[in-house]
């Protein structure tokens, strides 16, 4: 083994198909700066929907009349529907309290308080809200309305529309952006493979005299692989430096304003530098190993 003759004729061949080196350097360059993005995101976005899931609960209002036997058997009825975790009774006051805080102005003409007693339902599983809904009032067929099944309830309500849509948007962001990530991984060992082969084709004659000669098949075949090699580490090296400037220049300085890029549970920068740094070399080790079994024949 001669790593250094190897590398030497791995940089010779690069420039000698310089444009289509760096035409695959570029497109490294590119995907490597798509995961960089990506992987943050996706793990922010999984994170924010986790927390948004967190929040869906069901509203169950009681009736004005109810009595205290009727709401203490109420609750008693809701502790026993299925896929209950948390029940929460909200009264009148309390429910003027928070809205009063919320929105001042609004509440300051009132003369009566006009908010229901209400108990507030938080779901173990999110997905399956709307069972504990149909269970306390299903569906009259005949009128197409929620009849309540309990003599206390006046209404059910739930915020899974607002909730899905978040939920639709963060899925949608995280969608798009792997099937750029993945469009680009294609590109990049297109791109790869392309620049491989140019360089085989280049050295034929070469390649011919060496086995000629007596070279082994991984003598022949080691300078294409290091090829490869170069140009997922050139790729990704530029990569990390852009994301570097990225981050010192504009994350770091709104990580306070944006919840979103200040998210604690996203990957740590040095961890996502190796990721990169692997994921580069990976496609451009795949894109020469499809070139040397495909074209190059020793």
């Amino acid at each position: 083994m001669r790593p250094g003759f190897f590398l030497k004729e791995a940089f010779r061949a690069l420039r000698r198909n310089a444009a289509p080196s760096f035409a695959a350097v570029l497109t490294v360059l590119m995907t490597a700066l798509m995961l960089g993005v990506f992987i943050p995101i996706v793990q922010a976005t999984t994170g924010t929907a986790n927390s948004i899931r967190d929040k869906v609960v069901v509203d169950i209002y009681a009736k004005d009349s109810s009595t205290l036997a009727q709401l203490h058997e109420l609750r008693d009825a809701l502790a026993t529907t299925p896929n209950v975790k948390k029940i929460q009774f909200i009264t009148k006051q309390q429910a003027l309290a928070e809205e009063k805080h919320k929105h001042p102005e609004a509440y300051q003409l009132l003369g009566t308080n006009p908010l229901p007693n209400l108990f507030r339902v938080t779901p173990q599983d999110p997905d399956k809200i709307a069972a504990i809904i149909n269970r306390l009032a299903p569906i009259d067929p005949r009128t197409g309305s929620r009849k309540p099944q309990h003599a206390a309830i006046d209404a059910v309500r739930n915020r899974r529309d607002e909730t899905n849509k978040i939920l639709s948007a963060t899925g949608l962001v995280k969608l798009l952006t792997a099937g750029l990530t993945v469009l680009l991984i294609l590109t990049s060992i297109a791109l790869v493979s392309n620049t491989i082969r140019l360089s085989i084709f280049s050295r034929r004659r070469e390649v011919e005299v060496m086995k000629l000669v007596g070279a082994t098949n991984w003598f022949i075949r080691w300078p294409f692989v290091i090829e490869g090699v170069l140009v997922g580490v050139m790729g990704g090296v530029l990569a990390v430096l852009c994301l570097m400037v990225a981050k010192l220049t504009f994350v770091d300085p709104l990580e306070n304003r944006f919840a979103l890029l200040a998210a604690p549970k996203t990957i740590d920068f040095g961890l996502l530098i190796v990721v990169l740094l692997l994921a580069c070399i990976f496609v451009s080790a795949v894109g020469s190993g499809l070139t040397l079994r495909r074209f190059l024949k020793v």
